[in-house]
C-alpha cells in the first residue's frame, strides 16, 4: 500500500444545524486536519461556526428533502442508504462523529475508518421505551416499524469500522453491550482555558444546562426546598422554568438563559457544581472545576470520569431528592467547599483540547496522524 504525502481526510457527522457538544468535537478534528472534507446528512451554513464554514461540507440526499433543516430526525430511516451513498474514493482516512448513524459509510479498502462515538442511538437502544412513550400515536407506529431494521443496520455497520473511540467508560460499555466492540476512551475536547478560578466564592449552589428531563433539575429545586440552601438555576426554556419555580422555596433563584459572561462568572463563585443527571460524557462538571469549584453529581455516566468522589467533588449513588440532600450536607459537614481551585484547574486541564487530540492520534496509524 503506498503511503500517502498528505493523506485525504473525510469527516462524517450526522448533521450540522447548530454548535452542541458533538460540533464542538468536529471543530477539534477540523483543527487537526485543516484539509478535511465533511459529510453529513443537513447543513445549516449559518448556524456553524467559522472553523466548520473553512472546510467543504457535502450534503448526503437527506438534505435535499422537504424541511430539512428542521425536520431531519423525521428521516432517520432513510440515512442508512444515503450514508452508503456516499462517494469516498480516494480517501485514507474516514473518522466519523457518530450519535447517529454516521459510522454507516462505506470507506474504499485502503482507507481507515476511525468512529468517534459520543453514544449508540439511544432511541434504538437504552432508551428504546423511554423515547416511544413520549410520543405520538404516529410516531409510536413508525418506531415500532423501523427499530428493529435500524438496529440490525446499526449493528452490522459497526463491523465495516476500523477502531472505536468512546467519549467516556460509560459509552465504551454501550458499545460493547450492543455492537460487541470494543472502545478506546478518548474525554471529548473541553475549553477549559475559557474559565478560571476568583478570590471571592459565594454561597450559593449552581445547576446549569439546558432543562431537560433528563438532567433533573426537578431533584435539585425539591432537595434545596428541603435543604433551605441557596440555589441558582441557569437555563431554559422558560417554560420549563416557569413549572419548576411552582414547587420552589424561595432560597432557589431561576436566572433562566444568560450569556457566557454570566455563566462563567456564576460557574466561578458558586459553592458546587449540582449535577443530578445521567450524562453520557457531561461538559459542564469539568468547566465547574476549570473555574475552581467543586461538582456534586450522580454517580453514574460520564461523570464518573470527571469528579473524584472526595476530592473533586462528590457523587452520590442513587438518581433521588434523598441522595442528593445527603450528598448536600456531607459536603458542607466535611468542608469540601474548602477544597484547593488550583489543584481542580489541574484536575480539569486533563479533558483539554490536546489531551482529545492525543488520543484520537493514538489510535490512528502513524502515517495518517496530523503534521505537526
Amino acid at each position: 500500500m503506498a503511503i500517502p504525502d498528505r493523506p485525504r481526510v473525510a469527516l462524517i457527522h450526522y448533521w450540522l444545524t447548530g454548535m452542541r457538544g458533538g460540533e464542538k468535537v468536529l471543530e477539534a478534528l477540523c483543527r487537526m486536519y485543516p484539509q478535511a472534507d465533511i459529510f453529513t446528512h443537513v447543513a445549516d451554513p449559518p448556524a456553524l461556526s467559522d472553523t466548520l464554514r473553512a472546510h467543504k461540507i457535502t450534503e448526503t440526499f437527506i438534505g435535499r428533502l422537504p424541511a430539512a433543516k428542521s425536520k431531519y430526525q423525521a428521516y432517520l430511516p432513510l440515512m442508512p442508504r444515503a450514508l452508503e451513498g456516499v462517494d469516498l474514493t480516494g480517501y485514507d482516512l474516514v473518522i466519523s462523529s457518530e450519535a447517529g448513524p454516521a459510522k454507516g459509510v462505506i470507506v474504499p479498502p485502503d482507507c481507515f475508518h476511525l468512529c468517534y462515538c459520543h453514544s449508540p442511538m439511544r432511541y434504538l437502544w437504552d432508551q428504546y421505551h423511554v423515547y416511544r412513550a413520549g410520543t405520538g400515536r404516529v410516531q409510536k407506529l413508525a418506531m415500532s416499524v423501523f427499530a428493529h431494521g435500524l438496529r440490525q443496520w446499526d449493528v452490522t455497520s459497526a463491523a465495516r469500522v476500523d477502531a472505536f473511540a468512546a467519549n467516556s467508560n460509560h459509552v465504551a460499555d454501550r458499545i460493547r453491550k450492543y455492537w460487541r466492540r470494543d472502545a478506546a476512551v478518548v474525554a471529548p475536547p473541553v475549553a477549559v482555558e475559557d474559565f478560571a478560578p476568583v478570590a471571592d466564592v459565594g454561597d450559593s449552589y449552581l445547576w446549569l444546562g439546558e432543562l431537560a428531563p433528563y438532567k433533573r433539575p426537578d431533584i435539585a429545586v425539591e432537595a434545596f426546598s428541603r435543604l433551605g440552601l441557596p440555589l441558582t438555576i441557569i437555563g431554559g426554556p422558560q417554560k420549563t422554568v416557569d413549572a419548576l419555580k411552582a414547587g420552589a422555596k424561595d432560597n432557589v433563584t431561576f436566572l433562566g438563559k444568560t450569556d457566557f459572561a454570566t455563566l462563567k462568572d456564576h460557574l466561578a463563585r458558586c459553592r458546587a457544581l449540582i449535577f443530578p443527571g445521567e450524562e453520557d460524557f457531561g461538559i459542564v462538571p469539568v468547566e465547574a472545576m476549570a473555574s475552581g469549584r467543586p461538582v456534586i453529581a450522580y454517580g453514574r455516566g460520564g461523570a464518573c470520569d470527571s469528579v473524584v468522589d472526595g476530592k473533586t467533588g462528590l457523587l452520590f449513588p442513587h438518581q433521588s431528592v434523598a441522595d442528593l440532600v445527603a450528598a448536600v450536607e456531607r459536603f458542607e459537614a466535611e468542608r469540601l467547599y474548602d477544597v484547593d481551585p488550583q489543584a481542580l484547574v489541574e484536575h480539569a486541564a486533563g479533558f483539554a483540547e490536546s489531551a482529545f487530540r492525543a488520543g484520537i492520534e493514538a489510535l490512528i496509524p502513524a502515517h495518517l496522524r496530523p503534521a505537526g
